[in-house]
């Protein structure tokens, strides 16, 4: 019994010491990772701030796509702080699905 309480207990700690090398790679190989909508979201970033100039973009979600037969459409919600007004707009990035030429970009303000 002595004997194999110290072989289990290296193993464990064997075994134990990998995860973090494990986890690592997994998590760099995700943070490496470009998202498809990464494109979208810069145009969608740089057309508010150009409609928005004394706004600044303090967060950011994408919303989903809405795939179409031959558009499709990228949709973003980016919260802005302007003076001491915060309000959310909404860019939907209409393009087509061959080209992704842009075919409309639709703005909504929302108080939320």
């Amino acid at each position: 019994m002595q004997i194999i309480l110290p072989f289990t207990l290296a193993s464990f700690i064997f075994a134990s010491s990998l995860l973090p090398v494990i986890t690592t790679t997994n998590q760099d190989a995700v943070l490496n990772e470009v998202p498809s909508y990464a494109k979208w979201g810069r145009l969608a970033m740089a057309n508010v701030k150009a409609k928005y100039p004394n706004a600044q973009i303090i967060d950011y979600l994408h919303i989903g796509r809405d795939t179409g037969a031959s558009s499709s459409t990228e949709k973003f919600k980016l919260w802005l702080r302007e003076n001491n007004r915060e309000f959310g707009v909404f860019v939907d990035i209409e393009f087509e699905n061959e080209t992704e030429q842009v075919i409309q970009i639709n703005y909504r303000e929302t108080t939320r």
